[in-house]
């Protein structure tokens, strides 16, 4: 099983790719609650040069109160990440997949959310 929904966005830059995931995760319903990028951060704190790499933190408020109203602690598996980073032939996108990441949590019904998630998750990515 993988832990990742991928895709690559071939012709376009990362700040292009940004407002491109954005926007299909705004009409998903999801917001971005956290942003982190991760190429600036490195070589502000060791001085290492990566490729472009940023982290959007990505929520779906209705999905996240029913999971939290199932299992209080899942917040800490929130917010669902979703990745875009510099690659040979393009910009990859990379949402996680919440089934994955729930496998260790013993709710069923919660998992049925998950993978609620992890559908729209994946149609925002290909939307993209």
């Amino acid at each position: 099983m993988s832990f990742t929904y991928d895709r690559v966005l071939t012709g376009t830059t990362i700040d292009d790719a940004e407002m491109r995931v954005r926007a299909a995760l705004k009409d998903t319903g999801f917001g971005v609650l956290t942003e982190i990028d991760v190429q600036t951060t490195m070589k502000e704190k060791i001085d290492a040069d990566i490729p472009g790499y940023r982290i959007l933190g990505a929520c779906n408020p209705k999905m996240a109160y029913e999971a939290i109203g199932m299992e209080p602690r899942i917040g800490a598996m929130l917010p669902c990440n979703v990745i875009l980073r510099e690659v040979a032939n393009g910009i990859e996108v990379s949402a996680v997949d919440p089934v994955a990441s729930m496998v260790a949590v013993k709710n069923a019904p919660l998992h049925d959310v998950a993978g609620q998630v992890r559908d729209m998750l994946t149609t925002a990515v290909d939307a993209a």
